[in-house]
């Protein structure tokens, strides 16, 4: 076994791989494994995956509760809106001075508070760095919307790719129609908007905005909000099957009873 983790390391470790994170890594683990299947070892008739087949028949069978493999700590936030895990500082949406609940993991860092899962960060490996993230400081920003030009979190996530052109484009939009501050703060409503419907959905109703040469928010919001208002269409009927409402045309006829001792 030890000179098969040898074979592996060699045939798919060197040159070190190179991955976008760590789920891109192991995908890239799982294909090599996967393939090493199809491969016989000298000497054996059977390839490798067979192999494995024959052995789990004779294998213990798993555990039935799994192992959780986070390690835990109970941090409390900073005046900052941030808590430290490993001389690292992360932010979590949560007031200052409150217990939260951390679970460390290999690539990722949770936040738990009050049962329930309040933020989730790329694990740093760095020492002590700032790992930002924006929504996190939205509420505060509203009410000091001109923090948001120079703010951290802002150019943090410039840096990774969660700010699009698209973005400024709005933003100076909304400072021409509205002034600096107003649109300023227009701008972080609309970011709200985000922890609704997600990142993903508010830039596309944000770029579609601008290709219709819309700067106006309310439409954002409309674009937000249209594929909830959507309704399937019904079934189309045949016209045969319409015969079933057919109904007899009525008759007045018995009206000119009434008609009865009247004066003509």
């Amino acid at each position: 076994m030890e000179s098969e983790a040898g074979r592996f390391r060699r045939n798919h470790w060197v040159p070190v791989p190179r991955a976008r994170d760590l789920a891109a890594l192991n995908a890239q683990l799982l294909a090599a494994c996967q393939s090493d299947e199809q491969r016989t070892v000298a000497g054996r008739e059977q390839p490798v995956g067979a192999a494995l087949l024959v052995e789990r028949a004779h294998l213990l069978p798993l555990a039935a509760e799994g192992f959780d493999l986070a390690e835990v700590s109970f941090p409390h936030v900073n005046s900052l809106g941030c808590v430290k895990v490993k001389t690292n500082a992360y932010s979590v949406p949560v007031k200052a001075g409150t217990s939260v609940q951390v679970r460390l993991r290999a690539a990722h860092v949770e936040i738990w508070h009050a049962g329930r899962r309040v933020a989730q960060h790329e694990r740093c490996y760095g020492r002590y760095q700032d790992i930002l993230d924006l929504e996190h400081y939205l509420d505060v920003l509203e009410r000091k919307p001109g923090a948001l030009a120079g703010s951290k979190p802002l150019e943090q996530w410039r840096q990774l790719g969660r700010w699009p052109a698209s973005y400024d484009q709005l933003w100076d939009g909304l400072i021409a129609r509205q002034g600096r501050a107003a649109g300023t703060k227009a701008m972080i409503e609309l970011l709200q908007l985000g922890r609704q419907h997600g990142q993903d959905p508010l830039r596309a109703a944000v770029e579609t905005a601008l290709t219709l040469g819309c700067w106006d928010a309310a439409a954002i919001r409309h674009l937000l909000a249209t594929p909830a208002l959507a309704h399937p269409a019904p079934p189309a009927l045949a016209a045969s099957a319409l015969a079933r409402f057919d109904r007899p045309l009525p008759t007045v006829d018995a009206y000119d009873e009434l008609l009865v001792g009247v004066a003509r």
